[in-house]
């Protein structure tokens, strides 16, 4: 991926394919790569310049430790479509997905189209508890045991129906297990984001065409969440997936991606 200097600070981003292009937006802690598995391919397969990026938080993007708001996140994702030459269509999960709601707010003239996944534009008790529950952990410099943590997050973001077969169950424990690196600073940074009004009201004045999916067994983005997303945006649609939790990109790819493609080609 190369680095350049996007609204200030050095932004790791890569693009891919060639036509129209889709900017994917990844949700908190994660980098940009995860959408190579499954999102990327699809997209390129159909005809689409496809870039993904390391939101500020995230290394080699600058990690910005002191404080990241969600006015930097949207200016970064802005600055780099009008870098790449945009307009672009924008998909967005979870904290993506907050972020490409307020991008086709304030800068409608860069969204053709956008896909939100995990949508919510508030949050519900449990996620306000479990919010400050894992900035808790974080402040005391508590690290859970490896097989435990790997548990509780094939519980928070997998749905039932991808632990019933105990050898795809075991995958999926060993994956979070091994791929679980140190909580940084950048990411203590965005977790901070969570904290947030309503903003459905807001979203009333989206004029851009936008999909909101939900995830039907969802945890931590409750599904009711985002079709209030859907609901809130005048003409957007509502797409409800079931089988799959908060990483249903990475559990029912073919069905994200389906979606996907025929909103984007319509």
């Amino acid at each position: 991926m190369p680095l350049a200097t996007i609204n200030g600070i050095q932004l790791n981003y890569q693009v891919k394919g060639s036509g129209d292009l889709v900017v994917l937006i990844m949700g908190t802690g994660s980098p940009g790569r995860v959408w190579d598995l499954h999102q990327v391919p699809a997209l390129v397969a159909a005809g689409y310049r496809v870039c993904t990026f390391d939101n500020r938080g995230i290394a080699p993007t600058d990690e910005c430790a002191d404080g990241i708001t969600i006015e930097d996140l949207v200016a970064d994702t802005a600055a780099l479509i009008a870098h790449l030459g945009g307009p672009a269509h924008v998909v967005g999960t979870s904290l993506g997905a907050r972020v490409a709601q307020e991008l086709a707010l304030a800068r409608p003239d860069l969204v053709r189209k956008a896909v939100f996944l995990a949508a919510h534009g508030r949050r519900d008790t449990l996620q306000k508890t479990l919010s400050e529950g894992e900035r808790e952990l974080d402040r005391k410099g508590i690290t859970l045991p490896t097989e435990y943590r790997a548990a509780i997050t094939a519980v928070l973001n997998l749905s039932p129906a991808s632990m019933v077969d105990p050898m795809a169950a075991q995958d999926w424990l060993d994956i979070f297990a091994f791929s679980k690196a140190d909580t940084t600073p950048g990411v203590r940074a965005q977790r901070n984001l969570d904290d947030f009004g309503d903003r459905l009201a807001a979203y009333g004045r989206i004029t851009v065409p936008c999909l909101s999916v939900g995830f039907a067994d969802d945890r931590l983005v409750p599904a009711n969440l985002a079709a209030e997303v859907g609901k809130a945006i005048p003409g957007a649609e509502y797409l409800e997936l079931p089988d799959c939790g908060h990483y249903g990109y990475l559990e029912r790819p073919e069905a994200v991606n389906a979606a996907i493609l025929d909103f984007l080609k319509r």
